[in-house]
């Protein structure tokens, strides 16, 4: 892999905000190449332990090479995250010290043609994470009716031009099913008038959003992982979260706000205000310019005297 591959977004301000506790218990919601990962374990010591989620086979097997030096305190598991109190439990973790979600496409998983998230390169228009998974993009833009298919770009995409994109879709799927990247390109190229195609990213970036998160069914599946993963924090435990545009960020900044404590317990908000990449890491690392960090701290409620400290709790087990 590149250095890019292996360059986490938010590296120092996502782990200094986790507040790593010798010997602690972690959870890295989205794995990716493992970069968050390897430092949450390498803070957390020896005694420390890390438990790595990812719905993507191949995203695994990088982080398990780029784990190597702490594979004695990592578990991996293919695993969606709103099915992280199921992991949990299964692993007899009553509760974790911190919890971590670097959301969106990874940099390799764009940088892999066959996988079909690049606008930059043709290839099947597929975008599943999960490869397991029946529904790729190539359905959704061959079989949802009109109406449909611009809901959805102009929804999860934020997308002026749905309607027209979606009406240019349903034209040319009549003609030949529109199966790769390449063919969906150009038929949004040719639906946004030319003044607007030369403003901004390019013209394809919402497009190619939509249809991911729709696939992946990541927004619907974030609210359900933050709201479980919240609830197996220990008092004391923080959970930080990386987002990539304005749906997953609203998500973040309203679950934090809806945990806000009553009588004392509940969430301390850590950033009134997401944190953003510096000038540095943004030219260095494109995948930051989006990037918004929140992150937040469970409060004890009053008279709880459950230990702070989730390896206590579960030394046991390990």
């Amino acid at each position: 892999m590149s250095d890019l591959e292996h360059r986490p977004v938010m590296l120092d301000e996502a782990v200094d905000l986790l507040a790593v506790r010798d010997g602690g218990i972690y959870l890295d919601c989205t794995l990716g190449g493992g970069g968050h990962a390897r430092e949450v374990a390498r803070r957390a010591g020896p005694a420390g332990r890390l438990i790595g989620l990812d719905k993507d086979a191949v995203a695994l097997a990088h982080a398990a090479e780029n784990l190597r030096e702490v594979s004695g305190q990592v578990t991996l598991i293919q695993s969606d995250y709103q099915d992280l109190d199921d992991v949990l439990t299964e692993l007899e973790i009553p509760g974790v010290d911190g919890i971590l979600f670097d959301l969106g496409v990874s940099t390799w998983q764009v940088l892999d043609p066959e996988r079909g998230f690049s606008f930059h390169q043709d290839a099947p228009l597929d975008m599943r994470m999960d490869q397991r998974a029946e529904t790729t993009a190539a359905d959704l833009v061959n079989n949802l009716n009109e109406r449909e298919l611009a809901r959805l770009i102009q929804h999860y995409g934020e997308e002026r031009w749905a309607s027209r994109i979606a009406s240019f879709i349903a034209e040319a799927r009549a003609r030949r099913p529109v199966t790769t990247t390449g063919q969906l390109v150009e038929i949004i190229k040719a639906a946004i008038p030319a003044g607007a195609r030369r403003e901004g990213p390019h013209p394809a970036r919402r497009t190619f959003q939509a249809l991911r998160i729709a696939v992946n069914d990541e927004l619907a599946g974030l609210e359900r992982g933050l709201q479980s993963g919240i609830r197996m924090l220990v008092p004391g435990g923080r959970v930080v979260v990386i987002s990539f545009h304005s749906l997953e960020d609203r998500i973040v900044k309203n679950a934090f706000r809806n945990w806000e404590p009553a009588d004392g317990a509940g969430l301390r908000i850590l950033t009134k205000k997401p944190l953003r990449p510096g000038a540095s890491e943004m030219e260095q690392n494109p995948r930051a310019r989006s990037a918004k960090l929140r992150a937040a701290e469970k409060i004890e409620e009053p008279g709880d005297n459950r230990i702070l400290n989730a390896s206590k709790s579960i030394a046991q087990v390990i």
